[in-house]
């Protein structure tokens, strides 16, 4: 099947009790036993739910994984994940990375002798050179939030295993529908199902798609002990996302591509970051890796933080807010809101300026989306 069929029905049959086509939601917390221990394959719902367990399947299937896993955000996967990890353990992660990520390494994760060292994956020699040393995990987006860097999978996904170390790649940007990181050598992928896959701005979620068993075995007990899970009805709700996953994501292209053209070269923006333009750095790796190039733009504005202020009041059917990939428009200004918790100084070091920012690009009428970024920046 080819992949927006298997988006619809791979592992996921019809209800075998009524035929239902879709699965039922099933709120239960817990489940009869015929005796002590002999039961259906379900205990209680922190272990195991069977609408959970359709979703976790059918995100396996379509990562390329071996099993899915189901969380209740994309920071409980994440902190789920680190949990595997203990005190003396080394990260190396990439430089551009989501506020929250940054935040639960550097305030959690460090006061437990965890390692973290920051290393710009683009170039692969400072790779190589952070895992000359041990590492235990090789942590990275791809493309970068919010500054959408390109990095090559398949070459870091070989630099990291061949150093011992556990590949993971974020594709929350990406999604499935674009690039799929264990095909390209990754041990697991996360997401933050809030965004794309569940693409409707209703749900809170996360996941995790593990490659090997051994590997399912321990995350899947973590994910037990932790307990970090989301309810039967958001699992539903991702999975009705899911099956829309391969149409949204063409239609977010073609808005980010329109809303990009609009920007580059207009005298009151200092840079344009979206990898369908050819003036992006890691165009060609984009063209080579991925299926599209996603909807996200970020916007380096001349004028700084009162350029920002002015463009979004200027503003019309792009809604402020936090969050991401839904089927609405929405800009974020990474500075003062997702990635406020990183210092100044280390954030402006990277590149996420006060003038920074950053437009998810919804479905649309692109010519609509385009007008309006036209419009606002006639205001700056």
């Amino acid at each position: 099947m080819r992949f927006n069929t298997r988006l619809i029905h791979e592992r996921q049959p019809a209800d075998p009790a009524t035929g239902a086509v879709n699965p039922p939601i099933y709120l239960s917390s817990t489940f009869r036993q015929s005796a002590p221990n002999v039961h259906s394959g379900y205990v209680y719902s922190r272990s195991g739910n069977p609408t959970r367990a359709v979703l976790e399947a059918a995100l396996a299937a379509v990562e390329g994984g071996r099993t899915g896993l189901a969380f209740s955000s994309g920071l409980g996967a994440l902190a789920t994940l680190l949990e595997g990890f203990p005190s003396g353990a080394r990260i190396v992660a990439g430089d551009d990375l989501y506020g929250g990520t940054w935040r639960l390494f550097e305030h959690h994760r460090r006061q437990f002798g965890v390692r973290i060292d920051y290393v710009d994956m683009t170039d692969l020699g400072r790779l190589r050179a952070s895992l000359a040393s041990k590492a235990d995990l090789v942590y990275l987006e791809s493309p970068t939030n919010p500054l959408l860097k390109v990095l090559d999978l398949r070459r870091v996904a070989r630099l990291g295993k061949g150093a011992g170390a556990l590949v993971v790649v974020d594709n929350t940007f990406a999604t499935p529908a674009l690039q799929r990181p264990i095909e390209l050598g990754a041990d697991l992928v996360l997401h933050s199902t809030t965004k794309y896959l569940g693409g409707h701005s209703d749900i809170i979620g996360g996941a995790l798609v593990v490659r090997e068993e051994k590997e399912a075995e321990r995350f899947a007990w973590l994910q037990n002990a932790v307990g970090a899970v989301p309810s039967p009805f958001d699992c539903f709700l991702v999975l009705r996302g899911l099956h829309t996953l391969g149409v949204r994501m063409r239609a977010h292209g073609e808005s980010a591509r329109a809303v990009a053209e609009v920007l580059e070269g207009h005298p009151k923006v200092k840079k344009v970051h979206y990898p369908g333009l050819a003036s992006h750095p890691q165009h060609a790796l984009a063209r080579r890796q991925m299926e599209g190039y996603g909807g996200i733009v970020s916007v380096d504005l001349a004028g700084g933080r009162r350029a920002v202020l002015r463009f979004l009041k200027g503003l019309e059917i792009f809604t402020l807010a936090e969050s991401l990939g839904g089927v609405e428009s929405l800009v974020d200004h990474p500075a003062t809101m997702t990635h406020a918790s990183v210092p100044k100084a280390e954030r402006e070091a990277h590149g996420v300026t006060d003038g920074l920012v950053r437009l998810s690009c919804g479905i649309e009428d692109p010519s609509d989306l385009a007008d309006d970024v036209r419009t606002a920046l006639r205001g700056v």
